[in-house]
């Protein structure tokens, strides 16, 4: 199967997230040229910190997402804490405080969902560790709408239950370690055949 050359990649994540997405967005080069959106399940009250943590050890801008703020590539948009993160099919960037889903706000099949409509197939969706199965549903549509669909090995994860999840509903067509993974996109974004 070859996709065609991604437009952007949408990650998901919640328990022992933080310290996977710092493995992960170290790998990532410069010259990646895509925007990689990013739903981290966080504390309502979590403040800005990891963004800096993240732009000191990241060769990316990583920043939060803001309302209406058009999508750039070469950056790394977290969801704000409390708020859903989407794409309009413009690709501006929007956020809602709609209801909670399976129990997540900010939620990964939300931000899933969305990107689907606004960059499918070209999208690429990964799943990295987390304690629930947020994702699942988005990771399928991004599947069934001829995006590349990928999952943290879970014997790597901190928490291996969301990335199980996604594998074990057929939704996950490759499976990777963190270093792989971070590989596989450098390689998709910036040439090369996605095989």
């Amino acid at each position: 199967m070859s996709p065609q050359r991604p437009r952007a990649i949408v990650v998901g994540t919640s328990a022992g997230g933080l310290a996977a997405l710092g493995e992960l967005f170290s790998l990532l080069p410069a010259e990646l040229g895509l925007p990689v959106l990013v739903v981290q399940h966080l504390h309502p009250k979590q403040d800005a910190s990891m963004h800096a943590f993240f732009n000191r050890t990241c060769a990316l801008h990583v920043k939060e997402a803001e309302d209406k703020e058009p999508v750039e590539p070469g950056r790394i948009y977290f969801a704000p804490p409390d708020y859903h993160l989407l794409v309009e099919r413009d690709g501006a960037l929007a956020l809602s405080a709609d209801e909670k889903v399976r129990w997540s706000r900010p939620s990964i099949d939300v931000l899933f969902e969305s990107a689907v409509y606004a960059y499918a197939p070209a999208l690429i969706g990964v799943i990295l560790t987390g304690a629930n199965g947020d994702g699942t549903r988005g990771l399928q549509l991004i599947r069934e709408h001829g995006g590349l669909t990928i999952a943290q090995d879970p014997r790597t994860c901190e928490y291996p239950e969301m990335p199980r999840s996604a594998i074990a509903a057929g939704a996950v067509m490759k499976v990777l370690t963190l270093k792989e993974i971070g590989a596989f996109l450098t390689q998709s974004a910036c040439g090369g055949e996605n095989d």
